[in-house]
């Protein structure tokens, strides 16, 4: 049976996503050891908090250099600070590289909303993706989050929401997605992008 492997150093919620991938019978397993990371299945980048500390995290584990090499061989998926390490770079507290996983910079969100954007807002897709099969535009997910991705390349773009302005909900490039938002705090559509993340394991 397939497994998906969470990735812990130390940043993010982890209870909720894996009462959420039990409740769909997605065995999970939270873990830094690299050998578990490289035989599961797929993977999990979850992540809270500032993009530099994030990164310096997995930079001194030595779970960065095992996530970009993982990043061809199995389904990846970031959520939220997750979804924004995948990028080159971030501009949160200060100039920090990502993982390098999907081209691209992460900005501070140019809106005249109050920031940071908290709770639900609603999906348009750009293009058709396995991630969201089932699901029509207007499917509404929970965000946390002050900071958004800008993709290089518009292709890389799943999904979009928007605050007061045009802002990157998810992205696709090869096996690495990324959703800005919480699926696992996002009820029965965040069920639906978990299940079929799932469903994308050889």
């Amino acid at each position: 049976m397939r497994e998906l492997a969470i990735v812990d150093y130390g940043v993010g919620n982890l209870k909720s996503l894996t009462n959420a991938l039990n409740y769909l019978g997605l065995p999970s397993r939270i873990t830094s050891d690299p050998g578990e990371l490289e035989r599961a299945d797929a993977i999990i980048l979850p992540g809270v908090g500032a993009f530099p500390d994030a990164a310096e995290r997995l930079r001194e584990s030595g779970l960065a250099g095992l996530l970009t090499a993982q990043a061809g061989k199995k389904p990846m998926l970031g959520i939220c600070l997750g979804m924004q390490l995948l990028f080159d770079r971030g501009e949160e507290v200060r100039p920090c590289p990502g993982l390098g996983l999907v081209h691209g910079s992460v900005k501070r969100i140019e809106t005249t909303c109050k920031l940071p954007h908290i709770g639900w807002n609603t999906l348009t897709f750009p293009g058709q993706s396995p991630l969201f099969q089932g699901l029509d535009a207007g499917a509404s997910v929970y965000f946390v989050h002050s900071y958004c991705a800008r993709a290089d390349d518009p292709a890389d773009v799943i999904a979009v929401t928007d605050y007061g302005a045009p802002v990157t909900a998810a992205v696709n490039h090869g096996l690495v997605y990324g959703c800005q938002f919480h699926p696992e705090k996002s009820g029965d559509v965040g069920l639906t992008i978990l299940k079929n993340f799932g469903g994308l394991c050889r």
